[in-house]
């Protein structure tokens, strides 16, 4: 299969498509259900199809580490274990090993996410970066624990409410602008609506992310890697100066904070938790081919930030990820006002059509 950047139109349409789909499918709910986010992330996984490595040997081992995960988190959920969010609805989906996938992708970013359906993702730079499976499994580990207690349908359900509040708004800037000054009073309305949604929902996300790190460590320790080195890839970070912002004006914990409750929870385990231990699925050696071969393959293909489609459809979309807001995408809220202008001006556009043919049958 031949890999081209995808043209920017057919990212606006995409866009357009699946947002107004998922705005009515939840509407007409009242909140997101499972149907909706496997359907909005398997189109987004559509999209970013073309920076996904498709080798057999790393398929195979990235794949290996995540079904561990995901049996290790079955044996859970059998015991009852989860937030009311996972037992919402039947969590059977989540434990199929066939249909759960993991993905390396092409990308210089660190971090990893999943738009909370059946597709989770580990960016290559963060991959390059792990000096133990340990750190991988941990953050693979973190990412199935948003799918595990839906997320994202909590995201999908925060960013309509966002979404309808700043249009709403942005009619309102758009009426007392009247003719002359409409179109930027309505602009800066929304704009401002849609930060203030933003930033009020930071908490719900931090909540979210603080939780994704509980849940993941039990997957993680019960799979059988060592707890110690849970929070290595957190170190890490910390180290490279990504721990920069206040827990107040972030949508994650702070990295410090993390570290600090993970060793908390290293602690808290019981007495049997040696048991659980296993071998890794690699030997280090073979760790370090694995990482050789995604550098390799990686030089023959686009990366995530040459498929404008993708790029438009993460910025927009309910995702949540391993590290603070991806310094590689345009800002949220920019990103959810630039979505509210082409959903009006897709509406315009649409309306405009329905006049003119109107105007013809006469």
């Amino acid at each position: 299969m031949s890999h081209h950047p995808t043209r920017p139109r057919s990212g606006i349409r995409a866009l357009f498509v699946i947002c107004v789909v998922a705005t009515l499918s939840v509407l007409s709910t009242g909140c997101a259900n499972d149907k909706q986010v496997i359907s909005q992330a398997n189109q987004f996984h559509s999209s970013l199809e073309p920076a996904v490595i498709n080798d057999a040997q790393l398929n195979r081992y990235i794949q290996a580490v995540g079904d561990r995960i995901i049996a290790s988190a079955q044996e859970l959920d059998k015991q009852g274990f989860g937030p009311a969010s996972h037992k919402k609805e039947s969590a059977a989906w989540m434990f199929d090993k066939g249909g759960m996938k993991f993905h390396f992708v092409n990308s210089k970013t660190i971090n990893a996410f999943t738009t909370g359906g059946n597709h989770m993702y580990v960016y290559t730079e963060l991959f390059q970066k792990c000096d133990t499976e340990d750190e991988l499994a941990a953050v693979m580990a973190h990412e199935f624990a948003h799918v595990y207690a839906r997320h994202v349908q909590k995201g999908m359900n925060r960013q309509i409410v966002t979404m309808l509040g700043a249009a709403g708004v942005g009619a309102a800037g758009y009426a007392a602008g009247g003719k002359e000054h409409g179109a930027q009073y309505g602009s800066a309305a929304a704009g401002l609506a849609a930060m203030a949604g933003q930033y009020f929902g930071m908490s719900y996300t931090r909540e979210d992310e603080d939780e994704a790190d509980r849940l993941g460590f039990q997957f993680y320790c019960h799979a059988g890697w060592d707890p110690n080195r849970f929070a290595d890839f957190f170190r890490k970070m910390i180290a490279m100066g990504m721990d920069t912002q206040s827990a107040a004006m972030s949508d994650h914990p702070t990295l410090k904070s993390r570290v600090e409750k993970t060793e908390q929870r290293v602690k808290n385990l019981p007495p049997e938790s040696k048991n659980w231990r296993q071998q890794p699925v690699a030997t280090p050696s073979e760790l370090r081919q694995y990482q050789q071969r995604a550098a390799s393959l990686a030089n023959t293909m686009p990366n995530d930030q040459q498929l404008q489609q993708s790029k438009e459809l993460l910025a927009a979309l309910p995702r949540s990820c391993l590290t603070p807001r991806d310094q590689s995408l345009p800002d949220q809220e920019a990103a959810q006002v630039d979505l509210i202008k082409k959903l009006q001006a897709a509406r315009d556009a649409r309306q405009g059509q329905a006049q003119t043919s109107q105007r013809r049958r006469q």
